[in-house]
């Protein structure tokens, strides 16, 4: 079977290499040998890593190579991650939301089948992006999304003709392996208490990045844990990271991992966290992969989704809401119970496997002859 994924890949973004990652390889153990082709920012580095072909997806170059991948192709895969949102500027054929649903108008062009998979949909605000969901959307032949928020904002959006099925984040299927490259990268001592830390640029916001900076040095003090920054998405939230570092007092005890780590680096160091904080959606889905209690910072949708989930919003916030002493006693919390939640959620994530691998399923029943 020949399939063709379009996704947010080859840009270095954590989350979606993880994605990328957990497609591929349960692609591979649930069909016999499939030919894959992934749209990547950067192709050589796709293929080398996955063994895949790898394509220019941006529109100016290899144009001829996109459209005859997908006449070839028995399927286009568009996702998994946040590709139908319109937060970025958006512009005729320019933006993520735009350049995505083209990809799907290009693919039944070829006569290509398209499955939206594992996605997560919104917000799409302007009367141009809601035009295009209308227009284009409606083209899948098939749609799964990672949470009941994006159903029914495909639903508002009109997107209707497409049957729509509740699943999971693939990654919640992903096959990790052991490596402790990042925890060996620092100068830590094997009985410290570690807290991981992800965040990330938000637009204009700057606020949180001082609020962050005392509930850490509160941490600090009062429990002697050693906090880590991850940057889920390379120099960006590392740039971050040392901005929240330069508010606080004991921003000396805390550490930035490097930013050129897998993704399964990044999850097999969370398996050695007492907690983690975080903003970013798949930050979070690793804590919940590894078992590990966390406190969420919600600035999109998604993120409250995924906590209210796992059974972690009661420790969790927005990030409009966000104060250093609102959260701390909710981390402390999680400190004092940390056995008892860990447990729970294993049973959250052995139930969100489950539903992660219903995204194949569901493809092999309506695509695979």
């Amino acid at each position: 079977m020949k399939i063709v994924i379009s996704g947010f890949y080859g840009l270095g973004n954590t989350g979606d290499e993880a994605i990328l990652d957990s497609m591929i390889d349960n692609l591979r153990s649930s069909l016999d040998e499939p030919d894959l082709t992934v749209f990547s920012l950067s192709p050589d580095e796709t293929a080398s890593k996955h063994s895949v072909t790898s394509i220019y997806r941006g529109w100016r170059h290899d144009f001829k190579k996109k459209v005859r991948a997908l006449r070839e192709a028995d399927l286009l895969l568009s996702g998994g991650g946040g590709l139908l949102q319109d937060t970025y500027p958006t512009r005729i054929i320019f933006g993520p939301l735009p350049y995505y649903l083209l990809i799907v108008l290009l693919a039944k062009l070829c006569g290509t089948k398209v499955m939206f998979f594992s996605q997560g949909v919104g917000p799409v605000t302007s009367k141009y992006g809601k035009l295009l969901m209308r227009m284009f959307g409606n083209l899948a032949d098939f749609i799964t999304v990672r949470d009941d928020y994006s159903k029914n904002y495909l639903h508002d959006l009109k997107v209707t003709r497409p049957k729509t099925v509740v699943t999971a984040d693939i990654v919640f299927a992903y096959q990790g392996r052991d490596d402790d490259a990042c925890v060996e990268s620092l100068p830590i001592k094997r009985d410290d208490s570690l807290v991981g830390i992800s965040v990330r640029p938000w637009f204009e916001e700057t606020r949180y990045q001082k609020e962050m900076a005392l509930l850490v040095d509160r941490l600090i003090k009062e429990h002697g844990v050693t906090p880590v920054f991850i940057p889920m998405e390379g120099e960006h939230d590392a740039s971050v990271s040392r901005t929240i570092q330069g508010h606080m007092e004991h921003g000396d005890k805390t550490y930035v991992l490097g930013t050129d780590f897998t993704p399964n680096q990044y999850l097999q160091f969370m398996k050695h966290c007492d907690t983690v904080i975080g903003m970013r959606l798949h930050a979070l889905i690793f804590a919940t992969l590894a078992s590990v209690p966390y406190a969420g910072i919600s600035y999109d949708k998604k993120v409250e989704s995924l906590a209210k989930r796992t059974g972690m919003w009661d420790y969790s916030t927005t990030l409009e809401e966000f104060t250093a002493d609102d959260l701390y006693p909710k981390v402390a919390q999680i400190l004092e119970n940390h056995d008892a939640l860990s447990d729970e959620l294993d049973q959250e994530r052995a139930a969100l496997r489950e539903q992660a691998l219903q995204n194949l399923e569901l493809m092999k029943k309506h695509f695979v002859k």
